[in-house]
């Protein structure tokens, strides 16, 4: 069956789908866009994803291409048309097509709308927590309003290859002054020596991973002790453990940075207790 794209109003064939060549999005990167992991037939945090879409459009000043009852469908329907039990909707907003101008279009332009959605076998990531990952230190060079989470990607895309290329499977991202910000595609986390979970407070230099936001929850439901700051590379280095987090990797344990194991080198069973009990308290809905 040929995967089927929902585009600005039409369901469509994967090799039919296509946007207008003035698209802002694809001339200035001026759009938002969300990620939302699909588990047993069912949205995962589905809610949060759309405050989290409405608060992106509304930063960058775009009006919702469709509302959200209607955005619900959609994804349902794209889903069961391409036969996702698990793995991942896609959604993409733009300011529309207009004339290349960088200001706003003078005459409003409807927003533009897709979503597709592919299907990904669980054990592929449960086969990477229970090896681990490695992941590689990068300057972080992206724009200051990185909490919004815009199609421009640019900074990311080459800090992945970076990691791709050193062998790792991410990159952490180090500010000016050294400490993490995040990762390439993922949030950071580490497990100090005394076993606290350590991981940057929710400001203007990362996106509020929706994974994130639950596993704070979750995390204080286990009882477990969380700080919410800054932490050095130098710090992750001496850590007990180390995670990502993020729709795709859930909890995935790492267990070297930049060549240098972390801990004992092996998945943490802090890290590995929190991906056990993911799914039993995030949010579902079918």
């Amino acid at each position: 069956m040929s995967r089927i794209a929902y585009v600005n109003g039409r369901y469509v064939e994967g090799r039919h789908a296509m946007v207008h060549i003035d698209d802002r999005g694809y001339t200035f990167s001026d759009g938002v866009y969300e990620v939302c992991e699909v588990f047993r037939g069912a949205l995962i945090d589905e809610q949060r994803h759309y405050d989290r879409l409405a608060r992106s459009l509304r930063e960058l000043r775009i009006d919702p291409p469709v509302g959200q009852g209607a955005l619900e469908f959609i994804l349902r329907e794209v889903l069961s048309r391409n036969k996702v039990s698990n793995g991942f909707v896609y959604l993409q907003a733009t300011r529309g097509v207009s004339p290349r101008d960088h200001a706003f279009p003078q005459t409003p332009v409807r927003a533009s709308l897709i979503v597709t959605a592919r299907s990904v076998d669980p054990k592929k990531g449960e086969t990477a927590a229970l090896k681990g990952i490695s992941v590689v230190s990068t300057p972080d060079l992206r724009w200051k309003r990185v909490d919004i989470k815009t199609i421009s990607l640019l900074p990311n895309v080459l800090a992945r290859q970076a990691a791709k290329e050193s062998g790792a499977y991410e990159a952490w991202l180090i500010d000016a002054d050294g400490m993490v910000t995040e990762g390439a595609a993922s949030n950071a986390w580490i497990v100090d020596r005394s076993g606290t979970i350590i991981t940057r407070e929710a400001d203007q230099s990362i996106l509020r991973g929706i994974t994130r936001t639950a596993l704070v929850e979750i995390i204080a439901a286990q009882g477990l002790r969380l700080e919410e700051r800054k932490f050095s590379l130098t710090e992750a280095f001496g850590a007990r453990e180390a995670f990502i987090t993020g729709a795709t990797t859930l909890v995935t344990p790492v267990v070297m940075i930049d060549g240098r194991p972390i801990g004992e080198g092996l998945p943490g069973p802090i890290a590995q207790k929190l991906r056990a009990v993911f799914h039993e308290h995030a949010a579902r809905s079918h």
